[in-house]
C-alpha cells in the first residue's frame, strides 16, 4: 500500500496515537482537552500526504531536507499554527520536537508491516515522508521561537517596569534619610518603606530563579524534612502584609500540619498565593487562609473576593511569564506572572497538586493538596 494512501485511510488511528503520546508531555498536557492535544495534527498529516504526492526536483528535495522549502502561499500552514499554539499551551521546545519524532515513528511502525516487498518506490516514499516531517517540524519551530522571542521581550519590559517602582522608592528613601531636614519621627516609616520594597524585589528574584531552574529542565529542587507548616503559614502572612500593608487576612490553621516538606519552598509557595490574593482580592473582604489535615494529606486554601476569573482562563492562570487580564478584569497587567507558576511547581515537587476555582458567590480559591510523606522531593542545591 502506498504510504500516502495508508496515512489517509488510517488517519484516526494515527491521530489517536498522537493524542496518547501528547498526554505524556507534562505538566501542560494534563490541563488540556483531547481536542486541544490533537490540535492541528490532522492538518499536518494532510499536508504531508499532499507533499508526498507532489512531484519535486533535486533542488526542491535538497531545500526541503535542510528545512528551507519555500513558505506556502496564503494562510499559515497547520504545522506553523501548531508551533504557536504549543507555545501558548506551555509546551517546551523539546516537547514540541518530541511530538514530531513520535509521529514519524508511529506512521512508519504502522505502515511498514503493510509493505510486502521493499523497492526503490518504497524507499522513495520513506524519504519523501521524512522530508515532509522535517519540513513540518521546521515550520513549527519557527513559529514557536517567534512566539517565545515576543514573550521574552514583553517579559523583560514588564520586569523593567516592575523593578523601577521599588527602586525609585528606595532612591527617594535614601535621599530623605540623608537630608538633615527629615524629622526623626519619619525615619521609622521610611525604614518600613525600604523593607517593603526589599521584600518585593526579593520575591521577584526568587521567582525568577525558580522559573529559570524549571526551564532548564531540572525541576524545582527540594529538601524534604519533617516540617510544621503552621509557623510557615504565619510567616507568609506577615510577608504578604509587609508587601501589601492595606490588606487583611482571616487565618484558620486547624490540627497537626506536620509533614515532610521543604520549608523554604513552602514559604515561597504560601507567600506567592497570599500576595496574589492581596493584589487581586480588593478591599471589600479579607482574604482567607485555611489549612487542615487528615491522616495522609494537608489541604491549604487561599480565597479572595476579587473579580471572578473566566472559566476558560482557570488553567492558563498557572502559565509562566505574562498573564494578560481578561476584558473587564481589573487586575493589573504589569505582573511578572511567575508567582502562580512557581507555586504550582513547588506543589508538584512535593508530590502534590494545586487547583483554582472561581465564582461570584464563592470568590476565587486556590487549593493545595500535599501528601504528608512522599519521596518526590530530592535534595539539591538552592
Amino acid at each position: 500500500m502506498k504510504l500516502a494512501t495508508f496515512i489517509t485511510e488510517n488517519m484516526d488511528c494515527i491521530l489517536s496515537e498522537w493524542e496518547a503520546f501528547a498526554t505524556t508531555l507534562e505538566p501542560a498536557a494534563s490541563q488540556m482537552s483531547p481536542l486541544a492535544l490533537r490540535d492541528h495534527a490532522k492538518g499536518i498529516l494532510t499536508a504531508i500526504v499532499l507533499d508526498i504526492r507532489t512531484r519535486q526536483n533535486a533542488q526542491e528535495q535538497l531545500q526541503k531536507s535542510q528545512g528551507l522549502a519555500p513558505e506556502p502561499e496564503g494562510a499559515a500552514s497547520a504545522a506553523s499554527i501548531h508551533g504557536g499554539l504549543r507555545h501558548d499551551s506551555n509546551f517546551s521546545l523539546v516537547q514540541l520536537s518530541a511530538e514530531f519524532r513520535a509521529l514519524r515513528a508511529t506512521v512508519l511502525r504502522l505502515w511498514l508491516p503493510q509493505v510486502s516487498t521493499m523497492s526503490s518506490s518504497t524507499n522513495d516514499e520513506m524519504v519523501r515522508f521524512n522530508e515532509s516531517i522535517d519540513q513540518a517540524l521546521a515550520e513549527s519551530v519557527v513559529t514557536y521561537s517567534a512566539r517565545a522571542d515576543h514573550t521574552r521581550e514583553l517579559f523583560l519590559a514588564v520586569l523593567g517596569h516592575d523593578l523601577r517602582a521599588p527602586l525609585s522608592t528606595l532612591s527617594m528613601a535614601g535621599q530623605l534619610l540623608m537630608s538633615e531636614a527629615t524629622p526623626a519621627a519619619q525615619v521609622g516609616p521610611i525604614g518600613l518603606r525600604i523593607e517593603r520594597c526589599a521584600r518585593l524585589m526579593s520575591i521577584m528574584v526568587d521567582d525568577l530563579i525558580g522559573y529559570t531552574r524549571t526551564q532548564l529542565g531540572a525541576g524545582m529542587p527540594t529538601m524534604l524534612l519533617d516540617t510544621d507548616l503552621r509557623p510557615i503559614c504565619e510567616a507568609a502572612v506577615e510577608d504578604a502584609l509587609a508587601t501589601h500593608p492595606g490588606s487583611d487576612f482571616d487565618v484558620a490553621l486547624v490540627g497537626d500540619l506536620v509533614g515532610q516538606y521543604d520549608g523554604v519552598r513552602m514559604h515561597q509557595l504560601m507567600t506567592n498565593l497570599l500576595i496574589n490574593a492581596a493584589q487581586y482580592g480588593g478591599r471589600s473582604a479579607p482574604a482567607l487562609l485555611r489549612a487542615r489535615a487528615d491522616a495522609d494529606t494537608v489541604i491549604i486554601e487561599v480565597t479572595n473576593q476579587g473579580n471572578t476569573i473566566p472559566a476558560d482562563s482557570l488553567q492558563s492562570i498557572f502559565r509562566p511569564l505574562i498573564q494578560l487580564p481578561a476584558e473587564g478584569d481589573a487586575r493589573p497587567g504589569t505582573s511578572l506572572g511567575l508567582g502562580l507558576f512557581i507555586a504550582r511547581e513547588i506543589a508538584l515537587a512535593h508530590g502534590g497538586t494545586i487547583v483554582v476555582s472561581s465564582s461570584e458567590m464563592q470568590g476565587t480559591t486556590f487549593t493545595v493538596r500535599l501528601p504528608r510523606n512522599n519521596s518526590s522531593g530530592k535534595p539539591g542545591p538552592r
